[in-house]
């Protein structure tokens, strides 16, 4: 056997060891195992995750494992944590680097909660310190909190710089490949996530969990809606200026000019059908606890998705509708200048209490006066704080919210609840 065969054999054992540990030790983790496997590349000199296995070097994992003998252990831990929270899921983030270092203290957090003495590493006692001055402003420690903080307060390159030399295992390169597309199969470890959920709620008392790892299940088996998606409900059918390829026959168009020069036997039509969105509500709840930053950052990241060609006819009837518990302002909107107008002049007005039944009674009226021909729908950006409607309206209502608070009423069942957290946080810091 050459040294090479020996210490890939060592490396092989050693793995099987911890993997074997962490199974006895953590029985709702078998599955996630048995998902992940562990393969050996000689020369890697790095550590990393695709999702469908582990890669480890073997020559750089046993010189790691002379001085720390808990690496082997954690460093699966670690990988198999960022696969169950589907971290590589919400690696397009706008600072990817924010996210990296996010998503590796929070395993990282979980770990050392679980207090296993055979994943335990001689900078623990260093991790736990950041970690707990980091707990001071952050309650919930999941990594889509930790990264909205740096978002938020725009860390020094010095803390950024030892909180990557503290929490790096793995190298997140291999999230995306080099066509940069998802390698991983999200549907699979979707399934796996909500197993260990599920097996976790069912045994909550047992000793030894980690309070983290509840909220981070929480918030990566939370429904996500795609709000872009959801804006598209509101399209409806109209002429835009355009060739119809469906319609329009180009053989009989280029026969005419072969045959008679510049005399086509059939023309394009002018206009073209399409769906695409044409009038909607934007309601803004400005009571107190809705900052005029906050509303701005909405208002901008909603523009953004509608002046897409593809969503936003020319000629529009928008109606932006300010409101605490009643109705402060209404703006109505034709087209994409007077939409820029209004967000370079926008003034946030109320900061009362909220109550969401003047925007329906007020956008109702609108509707009996003849001010919209076929109104799809209207968006609300609140806090949640306030009181709803009882009655179902005639069009469609997304309630889009900051934060997912779950002291706030429940969204009606008629209604659409969305969570933008990570779009208005990126809007204000971008």
């Amino acid at each position: 056997m050459t040294k090479v065969d020996e210490v890939t054999s060592l490396a092989q054992k050693l793995l099987g060891l911890a993997r074997d540990t962490i199974t006895i030790r953590y029985r709702y983790l078998d599955t996630a195992l048995a998902r992940l496997k562990a393969e050996l590349k000689p020369g890697l000199n790095a550590m990393y995750t695709d999702g469908d296995k582990m890669y480890f070097d073997p020559a750089m994992l046993l010189t790691q494992y002379m001085d720390e003998p808990g690496v082997a252990v954690r460093s699966y831990l670690h990988m198999l944590f960022h696969c169950i929270f589907m971290h590589q899921y919400q690696y397009e983030k706008t600072n990817t680097r924010y996210w990296n270092i996010a998503t590796d203290i929070a395993v990282e957090n979980i770990i050392l909660e679980l207090d296993f003495a055979r994943a335990a590493l001689t900078r623990d006692a260093e991790e736990l310190d950041k970690i707990h001055r980091l707990k001071k402003r952050l309650p919930d420690f999941t990594a889509e909190k930790i990264y909205r903080e740096f978002l938020v307060n725009n860390p020094s390159e010095e803390y950024l710089l030892e909180l990557e030399r503290l929490f790096t295992i793995d190298n997140h390169g291999a999230w995306r490949n080099e066509t940069n597309e998802i390698v991983i199969s999200k549907e699979q470890w979707e399934k796996i996530t909500q197993r260990i959920k599920t097996e976790l709620d069912a045994f909550a008392k047992n000793k030894g969990n980690s309070d983290s790892l509840d909220k981070n299940l929480q918030d990566a088996t939370k429904e996500r809606y795609d709000y872009t998606s959801l804006i598209q409900k509101f399209m409806v059918s109209g002429e835009e200026i355009g060739v119809n390829d469906e319609e329009f026959d180009y053989i009989y168009y280029t026969y005419g000019l072969q045959k008679y020069g510049n005399m086509p036997l059939i023309e394009p039509l002018e206009y073209k059908e399409e769906k695409r969105i044409k009038e909607i509500v934007i309601a803004i709840d400005t009571s107190a606890s809705c900052r005029g930053s906050i509303v701005k950052a909405f208002i901008q990241k909603t523009y953004e998705l509608l002046k897409q060609t593809e969503n936003y006819f020319h000629k529009v009837n928008i109606h932006i509708i300010q409101c605490d518990a009643q109705i402060r302002s209404d703006v109505k909107i034709t087209n994409e200048q007077e939409f820029e107008h209004y967000l370079n002049t926008m003034d946030v007005k109320g900061y009362g209490n909220t109550d969401f039944r003047p925007v329906f009674n007020y956008v109702d009226e609108l509707i009996c006066a003849g001010e919209f021909e076929n109104l799809k729908g209207l968006i609300y950006f609140t806090d949640g704080y306030g009181v709803y409607p009882e009655r179902m309206p005639r069009y469609d209502v997304i309630f889009a919210f900051l934060y997912d608070d779950p002291g706030a009423e429940p969204v009606p069942d008629w209604a659409i609840k969305v969570v933008l957290e990570d779009e208005i946080n990126e809007y204000q810091t971008g």
